[in-house]
């Protein structure tokens, strides 16, 4: 199953499940540069250059997540594809996927930037960058 819980509700999540993992899926420049939560396990689900899709992603996350049945929480720029990459870990058989929708830059303002509507750093939670 799927879940789409917003930034707030997933830092609580996180925060009162030891279990619980967040995965960042953003590109490696995305995640150092740009920042992200504390204790993000980045495993980008594409990269550059090409935005090519990262074959070994399931097995990557397993590497930080093994146990199946332990909330992962899924994080990219605006939570598209964190959906994407929640898929795919669905079909390999976890079984508690959360989707954070905003993401962590949020959506497109009528300016085009990012962060200003919704989003990680929107909602004032903890981030850092590398």
């Amino acid at each position: 199953m799927i879940e789409n819980l917003n930034p707030a509700q997933s830092w609580a999540l996180l925060t009162n499940n030891p279990a619980a993992v967040l995965i960042d899926v953003r590109t490696f420049i995305e995640h150092g540069f740009v920042g992200h939560p504390p204790k993000a396990i980045h495993v980008a689900w594409k990269e550059f250059p090409g935005m090519q899709l990262n074959a070994g992603f399931v097995e990557q996350v397993r590497q930080h997540a093994p146990d199946q049945a332990a909330p992962v929480l899924l994080l990219c720029r605006t939570g598209v594809r964190s959906v994407e990459a929640a898929k795919a870990l669905e079909a390999a058989g976890y079984q508690h996927l959360v989707n954070i929708v905003g993401g962590f830059e949020g959506a497109l303002d009528a300016d085009k930037h990012r962060g200003n509507i919704d989003g990680w750093r929107f909602d004032g939670l903890p981030w850092e960058q590398s």
